[in-house]
């Protein structure tokens, strides 16, 4: 990435006002307490620290919490692909921006087990299936049940995201045996009509609800390097710590751009400014699992590296998330061994 990136500014040295609100953030960390109220201001402070001093209080919560040389390996498949009618204007399967993509038929059994099965061997501890859908129907749900039972039945663990969800099919997915539901936010509130019109801020939280209140465990997190300003990666990291619960997983993207979405050349975001929002998001989150998402494959193994430094602890393996590329198996395994990392079992 260019070195005239989008920063915005990167202060030196925070004033005084914002010393105190770091060192309250602090204190209320390291006593161990899992927050819900952070305001903007707050983060802000935290974000704008000194780089080596945001990066070590985000790496000793770390500690805290999660063994720092494990990583969680996750693999993703589209089960279903384009056709989206959403308009969101980062995705490359919605029917309203021409990328050359086409619409394919959800995927029939065997080839999701012997996808399961080539993740597992590769080391992967979860397998995670998306489907363009808005909405799936209570067909589709029946239809994508199965599929997940027969992922569980290879041994790994599951993961689904299908668009938004009505509270009694959240009840069937958990009864059936699915461990995780994806909802991300994308943005923060403010930003959000310049990513998608079609589905509302309010829908997305309403959705989140109804995988929380039937049990499921939640994968919640966003993009980020779409064009938006440091408040608003603020914003959406305050919205994901400020949930009721916080996520389980808080997948972190990094803009994948494609010719012929809206978004296709916009100003490209500083690797240390991705870093900062993954060390901002493990301070804010350090019980979450934390994923390193789509984007690595523009990413060199330092910056990958200060990541890992920063707290994220999982990334999905693969060449390919949904429809995008990502770095290839066997060059995720050589930076593991060169940094002395180990798949989380």
């Amino acid at each position: 990435m260019p070195a005239t990136a989008n920063t915005d500014t990167i202060t030196s040295k925070s004033p005084a006002s914002n010393d105190r609100s770091v060192s309250i953030a602090a204190h209320q960390l390291g006593a161990g307490n899992l927050r819900h109220d952070w305001q903007l201001n707050e983060i802000r402070a935290l974000y704008t620290q000194p780089f080596n001093d945001l990066l070590w209080q985000a790496q000793n919560l770390h500690r805290q919490h999660f063994n720092a040389n494990q990583v969680q390996i996750s693999t993703l498949l589209s089960i279903k692909t384009g056709g989206c009618p959403e308009d969101c204007k980062y995705c490359p399967q919605s029917v309203h921006y021409n990328t050359g993509l086409g619409r394919e038929k959800l995927l029939d059994k065997q080839r999701v087990v012997d996808a399961a099965r080539a993740a597992r061997e590769a080391g992967a501890s979860r397998f995670c299936m998306g489907a363009a859908w808005r909405q799936p129907t209570d067909r589709n749900i029946d239809k994508v049940i199965e599929l997940v039972q027969a992922v569980r039945d290879e041994g790994l663990e599951t993961c689904i995201t299908l668009g938004m969800l009505k509270a009694e099919q959240a009840h069937k997915l958990k009864a059936a045996g699915l461990d995780y539901y994806n909802h991300n936010l994308d943005s923060s509130p403010e930003y959000y009509q310049q990513v998608i019109t079609t589905r509302t801020y309010q829908e997305r939280l309403d959705t989140l609800e109804n995988v929380r209140e039937a049990g499921l465990k939640t994968c919640c997190g966003g993009i980020i390097g779409m064009g938006e300003s440091r408040d608003d990666r603020l914003g959406l990291l305050q919205q994901l710590a400020n949930l009721p619960e916080h996520p389980h997983s808080v997948p972190i993207n990094l803009l994948v751009q494609v010719e012929g979405t809206p978004m296709h050349g916009v100003e490209e975001l500083d690797e240390l400014e991705f870093v900062r929002t993954i060390a901002a998001a493990r301070s804010m989150m350090p019980e979450s699992m934390l994923r390193l998402s789509a984007g690595r494959e523009t990413m060199n193994d330092a910056t990958q590296a200060l990541c890992f430094l920063a707290g994220a602890n999982s990334i999905f393996y693969g060449e390919q998330l949904l429809t995008t590329a990502n770095p290839a198996t066997a060059a995720d395994q050589q930076l593991f061994q060169r940094l002395g990392l180990q798949p989380m079992a």
